[in-house]
């Protein structure tokens, strides 16, 4: 799946953008027509520990799904992110099957 980044005030590196696309080429599993997406990787300017924000974009057919998760970290953030996505699939999908009917 074609997925754009963007990192906000930063310059993410390799490997962290490769872990979010990976984790994302993940959800073409539940459903194989999805588009592209664009991911926003942001640094919080608190005083906490969590402030690594990931924010996922999906276009599908008819449908843009978005998560937004914030963590300790830009991985579990996006672990989080992808989970949430991956949900929004599935019911997005039992959602069509049903119209189709």
């Amino acid at each position: 799946m074609k997925l754009q980044m963007h990192s906000i005030h930063f310059d993410a590196d390799r490997k962290l953008i490769d872990f979010i696309q990976k984790k994302a080429d993940k959800l073409d599993t539940f459903y194989d027509r999805i588009v592209d997406g664009e991911v926003f990787l942001r640094l919080d300017k608190n005083e906490k520990n969590e402030n690594k924000i990931v924010e996922i974009k999906m276009n599908v057919p008819g449908k843009t799904l978005f998560a937004k998760h914030q963590s300790d970290s830009f991985e579990a953030a996006a672990d989080e992110a992808v989970e949430a996505l991956r949900r929004q699939i599935k019911k997005f999908k039992e959602k069509a099957a049903v119209a189709n009917q």
